[in-house]
């Protein structure tokens, strides 16, 4: 990937949407260019697939978390496949430090979000959790 597949791919993460033209427009490249590019990118797994991005309405209406968790070694594999199976777990990351995951969390309302850290909390193999609800968020790529 070259300079020019980083900036074509920021453009895409602004709005997955856009018409070859306009992406060509914006990167002063030739339809036909970006086209190949985008194909390549697509056949190379680079990019995997296209998504719904939420208005920033809708998603400021949406209460979010990151929530830590400590896993019990052998039940890791368990506990992700637990995990992947709830709607509200977004995202879910293996870090270092003294928790082993970090869950990226969305709910409705605080109530289902309550629910949602319970149902995490209750997962067999998590050992402890730790909760930390999003207040604002400054920028968001």
């Amino acid at each position: 990937m070259d300079d020019l597949d980083q900036h074509l791919l920021a453009k895409l993460r602004e709005n997955a949407r856009a018409p070859v033209a306009e992406l060509a427009r914006a990167l002063g490249l030739s339809r036909t260019t970006v086209q190949s590019r985008l194909a390549r990118l697509e056949r190379s797994g680079v990019i995997a697939g296209y998504a719904v991005k939420l208005s920033e309405a809708e998603a400021a209406r949406r209460i979010h978390a990151y929530v830590l968790l400590t896993v019990e070694p052998k039940q890791a594999a368990a506990a992700t496949a637990a995990l992947r199976r709830m709607a509200g777990v977004r995202r879910l990351q293996s870090v270092s430090g003294p928790f082993d995951m970090i869950a990226s969390v969305e709910a409705p309302s605080v109530s289902e979000m309550d629910a949602v850290i319970d149902e995490i909390g209750a997962v067999k193999g998590v050992e402890r959790t730790n909760s930390s609800i999003v207040l604002s968020t400054k920028f968001d790529r």
